[in-house]
């Protein structure tokens, strides 16, 4: 794995300009042997050139044969080990909403979900309700009190809230209440560990959980919740710390703002969608050192294994890349977090493709003609674990001293 404390020692302040552009789940599968990936048969001129002009490779987000989740992933790309820092779900939802988090909390990402009249779940995503809706349902649960506990409670986005529990002695070791597929009770809260503070925090979940059913049981279509991804904040050493980047996160999601905001990044808000991002990275150009954009559709058109809807997506991405480039950058990194092929429908361990266009400082195979994962293969880069990925960055950039004497 990357070593930060060496990282840290290496390198440097410096005047260039980099953009990271992570389009979720990029990797695929051709949907027949044989056949091109999504990304492949994609039509995208704009990456092509990068690819021609630059070096690609494959990546592996956490470790060759492990199918990550995005935490994960995108901690991998950030340069932090996964292996060593886990992170869970509620914590990302938590801290992507701008909520400052304590060394008492332990943190949960919340669904509403709808429930029949034996309280078995019928819809683990209660309809997809909208964000305006979930913060009215919040509402009616956030005052719910526990003994020697502070609880809050926020809506995050569509369906999703991040719960908090605040005191002394809690413990994150607790299951998962979502079954994950309906015509199934949520499950009851229990300790993962046999230890005083797990039972205790396990208690006052399961209390939280009764008052909330209590609550909202005549609601429709939110009748019930399930929690999952229990989590404390992981005190990651800052982006600034250890690369020497003034980073600028331009996400729309909360988890990946989440992320970003755990190893430092600005966040920048009131983003909505890829023009947004765009126009903040302009408008913020003489402002940071490092731009982390995230494109989140690559990855939900493959969960819902539409192959062509995939591939649209990819075609959009494309077309921004000039509007990226008349800026002028240093270093453009373009990958995923983790591959998401549309014939599999859930993310996968195949390696993701990854390119790092720097005008000056990259050696380019002549063989490489365009971007998808078959010419990846014979890139410069090879095949790499994803968490020396910022080192190439950094490195290319002309921000790394040299090592030794």
């Amino acid at each position: 794995m990357a070593d930060l404390n060496l990282t840290r020692t290496l390198t440097q302040t410096g005047t260039t300009k980099i953009v990271m552009l992570v389009m979720d789940g990029l990797g695929g599968l051709p949907r027949t042997p044989g056949g091109p990936t999504e990304l492949e048969a994609a039509a995208t001129p704009n990456l092509d050139r990068l690819a021609r002009e630059g070096m690609t490779g494959l990546l592996h987000p956490v470790d060759i044969g492990i199918s990550p989740g995005s935490g994960p992933g995108h901690l991998g790309l950030f340069g932090y080990d996964p292996l060593s820092f886990l992170i869970g779900r509620g914590v990302l939802e938590a801290v992507g909403i701008g909520l400052q988090l304590t060394d008492d909390d332990v943190a949960a990402r919340g669904n509403f979900c709808t429930v029949d009249g034996d309280g078995v779940i019928t819809d683990r995503r209660a309809g997809r309700i909208s964000t305006d809706e979930c913060a009215r349902m919040v509402g009616l649960i956030e005052d719910i009190a526990l003994p020697g506990v502070e609880t809050i409670v926020k809506p995050v986005r569509d369906y999703r809230f991040a719960l908090i529990l605040r005191a002394p002695g809690l413990s994150e070791a607790l299951n998962e209440t979502d079954p994950q597929r309906t015509g199934l009770k949520p499950l009851v809260v229990e300790a993962q560990k046999d230890t005083a503070e797990a039972r205790r925090t396990a208690d006052l979940v399961n209390q939280w959980v009764d008052a909330v059913r209590v609550r909202i049981k005549d609601e429709h279509p939110a009748n019930m919740v399930t929690l999952r991804g229990w989590s404390r904040t992981p005190g990651l050493p800052t982006f600034l710390e250890v690369f020497k980047l003034k980073a600028a996160a331009l996400a729309v999601y909360p988890m990946y703002k989440g992320l970003a905001s755990l190893v430092g990044m600005d966040l920048i808000q009131g983003l909505a969608n890829v023009d947004d991002q765009l126009a903040a990275l302009a408008k913020l150009w003489n402002d940071y050192d490092f731009f982390f954009v995230h494109y989140k559709y690559t990855d939900s058109r493959g969960e819902d294994g539409d192959f062509d809807a995939k591939v649209a997506e990819i075609e959009k991405v494309d077309r921004i890349i000039p509007r990226i480039l008349d800026l002028k950058p240093n270093v453009v990194v373009v990958t995923g977090d983790h591959s998401t092929p549309s014939v599999l429908r859930s993310h996968s361990w195949h390696p993701v493709p990854v390119l790092l266009w720097a005008p000056g400082t990259t050696r380019a195979n002549p063989d490489v003609t365009g971007f998808g994962e078959t010419q990846c293969l014979s890139g410069a880069l090879g095949q790499f674990r994803a968490t020396y990925l910022m080192n190439l960055v950094t490195a290319h950039a002309l921000r790394q001293a040299k090592y030794g004497a």
